[in-house]
């Protein structure tokens, strides 16, 4: 309240007053609703290993299974887990595959993983692809995979930064 007792310091004059929007015209039950354009799909945007960083999403690349190592294996209602290093010209970095993604991912395949994210495990970086993205067996690549350069051997540190205004 303001000094004057009024709430948002209004003095005097009359109360705010609202005014009806005019109405939109009812269209007729039988009458089609508007057609929309179809909506024009982008094409995707490949990214590399190397420029993968923590905590981000929507990543659609291409790489070669170089390992598959199978963590959790319980019958089909159960959870199926793998962990898998997949490398393009680039890097290499760990892939978590889950139930039906352990079958796609086999050594020697290549697969172009779509809408993958980055997930955060003991600090080190992980790629996954949950129930909005999709993963792809491919043609081989013709690509020579570098496996020198591991992104999941990096260890992060989350750090809070405190804003001194």
């Amino acid at each position: 309240m303001s000094s004057t007792g009024r709430p948002y310091g209004r003095r005097g004059g009359a109360a705010p007053s609202y005014v009806p929007r005019p109405r939109a015209p009812n269209p007729s039950p039988s009458a089609p609703a508007p057609a929309r354009p179809p909506q024009q799909l982008r094409k995707p945007v490949f990214t590399t290993v190397e420029r993968l960083r923590p905590q981000s999403h929507g990543h659609t690349l291409t790489a070669r299974v170089l390992s598959a190592r199978i963590i959790l294996d319980n019958p089909p209602p159960r959870a199926r887990l793998a962990e898998c290093l997949v490398g393009d010209n680039t890097g290499t970095v760990l892939f978590t595959a889950r139930n039906q993604q352990v079958d796609l991912v086999k050594p020697g395949t290549t697969v172009i993983f779509r809408n993958a994210k980055i997930d955060m495990f003991k600090g080190t970086m992980r790629l996954a692809v949950d129930k909005w993205g999709r993963i792809e067996v491919t043609d081989p690549a013709s690509f020579r995979v570098k496996e020198d350069n591991n992104v999941s051997l990096v260890e992060y540190e989350l750090v809070d930064v405190v804003d001194e205004d």
